[in-house]
């Protein structure tokens, strides 16, 4: 259940509103509020290629998932759902219309909102008023019970009129000639992630390094003067024994962990150039042959 502590996340965080089969249905534009409660009643999403259309949503069922609105509805019924233009308020007749194609009951009430803020007059969302479905294809006069009358058909029709004609039996003598213009933009979505892990791996490393070892050697030289007195210090014939102490060297290993390098991700910008076609409509106007009928010619 949303209420008024999601307001400021919803409006700040440019979520998203979910449909129920999964689907977005546009970005988050406007929060509507209960003027009685002061909990939030309505939601916009902003569709079109620039969002430049906005959808209203009853918030009653939907739950915040995140920075996103996840709302009871599909994709396709919000897209259906009676256009009505978000100017800061909503009359009884649209906030009627509206209950209907959501097959839900409400009063008539007035919402007001303003750019973007949650800001509302006027609303009561418990009480009775329309009943579930709308009749889009017949113009029906239904009861005074919240059927869908043909001047609101008619009136809804006339929303979704491309052009504006100004002709006819009181304005001017001029004919307004309208046609669509193709505006094409770009919009920045998620296409992918890339991610940098580190990890440990185990390799063999050999090296060869010169061990040194002490081996034992006889040496024999010969009595002469010079060592005949240490030749002769000492009994004529005994037993003895000298010992030498060897040494050798023996590889040590140590291993040390030393910085070699800095990774990092970076991005650029490619940009690249895509044809985008589309059908446009325009109005044309032409003249049907007028007949002139001739007068009679006298002579004089």
């Amino acid at each position: 259940m949303i209420t008024q502590n999601n307001i400021d996340t919803m409006l700040s965080s440019g979520g998203n509103v979910i449909g129920s089969d999964g689907d977005k249905i546009g970005s988050i534009g406007q929060v509507y509020l209960d003027d009685q409660t002061g909990e939030p009643s309505w939601v916009t999403a902003k569709t079109g290629l620039f969002g430049t259309s906005e959808s209203f949503i009853p918030l009653q069922g939907a739950d915040l998932e995140g920075h996103d609105v996840r709302v009871p509805y599909s994709k396709h019924q919000v897209k259906d759902a009676p256009r009505v233009d978000s100017d800061g308020s909503l009359s009884p007749e649209e906030e009627e219309r509206l209950y209907r194609h959501y097959e839900l009951s409400g009063n008539g009430g007035r919402t007001e909102t303003t750019t973007g803020t949650s800001n509302t007059s006027g609303l009561e969302t418990a009480g009775v008023g329309g009943i579930g479905g709308t009749d889009r294809d017949n113009d029906l006069d239904l009861d005074a019970r919240g059927g869908r009358h043909e001047a609101d058909l008619t009136s809804d029709r006339d929303r979704g009129t491309v052009g504006h004609d100004t002709s006819g039996p009181t304005t001017d003598d001029a004919m307004t000639r309208s046609e669509e213009q193709l505006r094409v933009g770009t919009e920045n979505r998620e296409v992918g992630r890339a991610r940098l892990r580190k990890y440990v791996v185990t390799e063999n490393v050999t090296e060869t390094v010169p061990v040194s070892r002490e081996e034992v050697r006889i040496e024999r030289e010969p009595i002469t003067d010079a060592n005949r007195g240490n030749a002769m210090d000492g009994p004529a014939i005994s037993e003895e024994e000298h010992e030498v102490v060897l040494h050798a060297e023996r590889p040590v290993v140590e291993k040390e962990a030393v910085p070699v390098e800095r990774v990092r991700l970076d991005k650029e910008t490619v940009t690249t150039n895509e044809t985008v076609s589309s059908d446009v409509r325009k109005e044309k106007i032409e003249t049907d042959d007028v007949d002139v009928n001739d007068t009679d010619r006298r002579t004089r």
